[in-house]
């Protein structure tokens, strides 16, 4: 029995596209990450997992439970992350956790307080006066009090600072490794790479590609820009990998797919003052990778 499986799922609204012909399989136990920029789809194939929209057609099943019929069922089975969270203002952080819990009929364990200590909440303080990461951090603990065999997080590192997404991983994986299946919704390649075992890639409704996550890093690419000396001549790159190069002056910025190590030696050899190594965004990834590779087949 797969954790999530679809067959053809598709939802228009209206005349507007949503999502065209899903067709997905999810093991049980697996961190699936779902990529694609904004406007891609994901949140509208999250609402459909969720039973709080409808397809237009296709089907999907969560445990083997029909997205359309067995709604109740599924959401008793499913914690979820949202974007963008909102509570009653009025409530403390404690009584809307507790308030969560008695729908899923538990009591809060040491568990709790587990999460509570990791992700540094103050339960005394009231809901409108936490900050937009605080408010994510109270859905995290909120999306775990029952325990559920599946996590749907939409874009969860929204608002986290770095220390609190590293904890936020590590809740995470324990999660994981107590059976769990986690879908990853994102539009961050570096979270997805380090956190996921497989990938779909999703842009304008369609799934453009789907990959284990060793074959992803393998062609994954990187935005180098480095700056020469004033007055230096530069030179043509002769490391296989680099695409897209463009300079201004004495600075050439460039893609690059391939081992860093051989770049690195052959930029040594420049006159260089600064480098830098950053994460291309999404649109230069699908416009490199996926609308050239994909149409040969070759991912």
């Amino acid at each position: 029995m797969y954790a999530i499986e679809t067959e053809g799922l598709t939802k228009y609204y209206g005349k507007d596209r949503g999502i065209t012909d899903l067709n997905l399989k999810i093991n049980e136990g697996e961190i699936f990450g779902f990529i694609g920029p904004n406007g891609s789809g994901k949140t509208t194939t999250i609402r459909l997992f969720l039973s709080l929209l409808f397809p237009t057609s296709g089907r999907g099943k969560i445990f083997n439970y029909d997205i359309v019929k067995d709604g109740p069922r599924i959401k008793k089975n499913v914690g979820f992350i949202p974007t963008e969270v909102n509570y009653y203002e009025n409530m403390t952080v404690k009584e809307l956790i507790e308030y969560s819990a008695r729908f899923y009929k538990v009591s809060l364990d040491h568990s709790f307080n587990k999460l509570v200590d990791a992700l540094d909440i103050d339960l005394s303080r009231k809901i409108d006066e936490l900050s937009m990461g605080n408010k994510k951090k109270v859905a995290v603990i909120q999306s775990l009090v029952h325990n559920p065999r599946l996590l749907i997080l939409d874009e969860p590192t929204s608002g986290l600072d770095p220390l609190i997404q590293n904890h936020l991983f590590e809740i995470l994986n324990e999660q994981n490794e107590k059976g769990a299946t986690i879908f990853f919704s994102s539009h961050v390649l570096s979270d997805v790479e380090k956190f996921c075992h497989r990938v779909a890639f999703i842009k304008d409704g369609r799934i453009v590609n789907e990959n284990d996550i060793n074959s992803l890093k393998e062609k994954l690419l990187s935005r180098i820009t480095y700056r020469i000396k004033e007055g230096m001549d530069d030179i043509i790159l002769q490391t296989p990998g680099v695409i897209s190069i463009e300079k201004n002056k004495n600075v050439t910025s460039f893609l690059y797919r391939g081992k860093m190590s051989l770049l690195l030696k052959e930029l040594s050899q420049l006159p260089v003052e600064n480098i830098t190594i950053t994460e291309p965004d999404l649109e230069e990834v699908f416009m490199h990778y996926y609308e050239g590779d994909s149409r040969d087949g070759d991912i």
